[in-house]
């Protein structure tokens, strides 16, 4: 079992919080899938190891991610999912689960009627969308392109065309946002009734406009105690809505958590293509080149355009603190070795005596009190 993320880095306009390889140079698209299918072909044994000599590698989960991939024609979305789905020479290919969870994120503006009938001819059958914030000002400050009004539409015209498994992201912690503001896109995001919701913090990466304004002091950023009250506001509300808190971000009703980004969590093998893709074997991970241009010329002169680091046993160690930590079951103290195990109970046993962690039945997870510090507790049981 094996995923495939797809990375689509065109923007019609950047969102001043992003820090993701993004271009608002739309004028390559055509030229970006006919190297990502090359990628494709070129990469299709990466994951053989993990499966039996001269087996098809099977594909579990398909996500198409950016940026923008709603940006994509008909016709390219098309020649893209041909080039996973059909074989290729000597038989060796990916063999796609019936089951595949297919994912692609889009901006509520791009979901127009046509669009969502264009997703019905495909195999999608997840979209992740961005909505951010239902106010106006807010999604202005942003610089996202769409209203607050084109939202509730978007869902309908996904449901209309038989596309029932929803996510959609949002943000809280704006600048001078109140707990009252907060609560009211809480109250407008479970009204549209979507059966998994990511919300995050508004970070102030280096390195982006937001960062910019941050230090020119024309914004500033809400104190620790809100942004907590925020965050104890999200959980409380969401899993009183049934929903299930499921990983520090994520929330989903039931058999709808976010399986692709659950493979990351569990050291599940994925391939990336395009440019500033990671991709994860089980003993290595690759990254591409962030630039568009270097990537599409590199593949057209089938080379590989990325970097390789070979994971030694503490480095796995440290992956496993930092991604299946942050999920609700935690982290299975058996997949590591003794060596390991006992180092993570002994840098643990403090933060179990304060209630930040639980350990249970050979599992060791994050307490509700926990998640708020999660980076803090995870920085003390790597190894260094």
């Amino acid at each position: 079992m094996a995923g495939i993320y797809i990375h689509v880095p065109f923007c019609a306009s950047r969102c001043i919080y992003c820090d993701f390889y993004t271009t608002i140079n739309l004028e390559n698209q055509n030229r970006l899938v006919r190297a990502l299918c090359s990628e494709l072909d070129m990469r299709r044994n990466y994951l053989q190891d993990n499966t039996p000599p001269n087996a098809p590698i099977e594909i579990d989960t398909i996500y198409l991610g950016g940026g923008t991939p709603s940006q994509l024609s008909e016709e390219n979305l098309h020649r893209l999912f041909s080039a996973i789905y059909n074989k290729v020479e000597n038989d060796v290919s990916f063999q796609v689960s019936p089951n595949a969870e297919v994912t692609m994120e889009c901006n509520p503006d791009d979901i127009t009627p046509q669009f969502a009938q264009t997703i019905a001819k495909l195999p999608i059958n997840r979209v992740s969308m961005g909505v951010q914030t239902f106010d106006d000002v807010r999604l202005s400050f942003l610089r996202r392109r769409h209203k607050s009004a084109q939202i509730t539409p978007a869902v309908e015209q996904l449901r209309q065309v038989g596309v029932n498994n929803i996510s959609i992201d949002l943000i809280f912690g704006f600048p001078k946002q109140t707990l009252d503001e907060w609560a009211i896109d809480l109250q407008k995001a479970i009204e549209l009734d979507v059966v998994h919701i990511s919300a995050y913090s508004l970070m102030y990466e280096e390195g982006t406009p937001l960062f910019k304004l941050l230090q020119q002091h024309r914004v500033s950023e809400i104190d620790e105690s809100k942004s907590l009250d925020m965050f104890n506001m999200l959980v409380d509300t969401l899993t009183a809505n049934h929903y299930e808190h499921y990983e520090i971000s994520n929330f989903a009703r039931k058999g709808y958590r976010s399986r692709h980004n659950a493979s990351y969590w569990q050291g599940i093998p994925y391939l990336g293509l395009g440019p500033s893709a990671h991709s994860y074997d089980g003993n290595s991970r690759q990254w591409n080149i962030s630039n568009l241009k270097k990537y599409m010329d590199a593949i057209e002169n089938k080379t590989i355009p990325m970097e390789r680091e070979t994971l030694d046993e503490d480095t796995k160690y440290n992956d496993w603190i930092t991604t299946a930590l942050r999920t609700k079951e935690g982290l299975n103290l058996t997949l590591l070795s003794d060596a390991h195990r006992n180092y993570l109970l002994q840098a643990a046993q403090p933060h179990i005596n304060q209630g930040n962690l639980v350990l249970i039945d050979n599992h060791i997870a994050l307490s509700r009190a926990g998640i708020f510090i999660s980076d803090s507790i995870m920085s003390d049981l790597i190894k260094v």
